[in-house]
């Protein structure tokens, strides 16, 4: 999402129509993929989760951007293109921040012919590391005030799925819907609720990788303002980490039920906690581990609800992008706590940022 977003902005920074294509899971033109056993899409149009420009939408009214097109109309209208290398504008460097990447790309991409594509082989203009450290941050002014973030909306399919089941999170009147349709939209923050992303299952094995190599909380994790840090602890050797590091990086990235509780008192406790009364978890957990959690958070009290990602009520069609739908959920928190190593979590932090909701209330575990 991050990339897909800051490459529209580039494209409106530089005033040219971004070309998106479908979110492709591989390119052997089957319909569908193998994902650990199950079969899911191979192609899932970008319309599925998002609109706005970002989406081939309007800009606002006086904007002489060009729209965002599909790539199948960038192939009709640029059957002559002039293909680039991505190190034709800057080398991989660890110093470089997001703002400097961007002005390079600017004025690069203003230098040259209509129709320019940047070959699929050469380095992404955002890379996994730029993603991974405060160096995304240096774009972070200009990419908040763009129409690609003031414009941001989920698409009707992942609003409908936050509608429908926003009774498992909120208090929902019965007569809320007579008179009109009820919608998600603007994305404002619901009073009470706390979302808490925890995740499960492979993802403990990503935390040691983080704890083996020192690794930092995502970018969109590290804004000044947050209230929460993290400082890697030093490790053993070349990709070894010590007891002690593990031992932080699993608290802080795979928290047990323990940990969550008290984490979650501590929140509760702040001054931006004030008021929590129902809870949403976003988790790929087993429906049994979800249901001891639950019992050790009711076991706090105050507590009127309290569902999971597992109790979503999804379309077949919904079910394929359900993360967008926690991401909605996540959005509109009094309080969200997620995991600093996440994108997902750094997806939502990064919404909410953009929305000017108060930093105190994004925090980690």
């Amino acid at each position: 999402l991050q990339e897909h977003l800051l490459n529209a902005h580039l494209a409106h920074e530089s005033g040219r129509a971004f070309v998106f294509d479908n979110y492709t899971w591989n390119r052997d033109g089957s319909d569908y993929s193998d994902f650990n056993g199950h079969l899911i899409p191979s192609r899932i149009p970008i319309s599925v989760q998002l609109r706005g420009p970002a989406a081939g939408g309007p800009w606002p009214p006086g904007d002489p951007a060009p729209r965002a097109v599909v790539k199948e109309y960038w192939d009709e209208v640029c059957p002559e293109k002039e293909v680039i290398m991505s190190d034709e504008v800057y080398k991989i460097d660890a110093t470089v921040d997001g703002g400097v990447i961007l002005k390079a790309w600017v004025e690069k991409l203003n230098a040259l012919p209509r129709c320019v594509e940047i070959n699929e082989i050469s380095a992404q203009i955002w890379s996994i590391w730029m993603f991974g450290s405060k160096r995304i941050l240096g774009v972070w002014d200009s990419f908040k005030r763009s129409p690609v973030i003031t414009e941001f909306r989920w698409s009707e399919l992942i609003e409908d799925g936050y509608i429908a089941n926003r009774h498992l999170f909120t208090r929902d009147f019965w007569y809320s819907n007579l008179f009109s349709r009820p919608s998600a939209y603007p994305y404002t923050t619901i009073p009470g609720l706390l979302v808490l992303h925890i995740r499960r299952g492979d993802f403990e094995g990503h935390c040691m990788h983080f704890a083996r190599w020192s690794s930092e909380w995502n970018g969109f994790n590290q804004f000044p303002e947050l209230p929460d840090r993290f400082d890697p602890p030093a490790p053993a050797g070349w990709g070894e980490y010590t007891e002690e590091g593990k031992n932080i990086y699993l608290r802080r990235c795979f928290p047990d039920i323990q940990q969550i509780v008290d984490r979650v008192a501590e929140v509760r406790a702040s001054p931006a906690g004030k008021g929590l009364k129902n809870v949403y978890i976003m988790t790929n957990g087993k429906r049994p581990w979800i249901a001891e959690l639950k019992e050790a958070m009711y076991k706090m009290g105050g507590w009127e609800k309290i569902a999971s990602s597992r109790e979503l009520s999804l379309s077949w069609e919904q079910q394929y992008v359900a993360q967008s739908v926690d991401m909605l959920i996540g959005q509109r928190a009094q309080v969200l706590i997620g995991n600093g190593f996440s994108s997902l979590t750094s997806n939502i932090v990064m919404l909410r940022m953009a929305k000017d909701i108060p930093a105190d209330t994004n925090r980690f575990w």
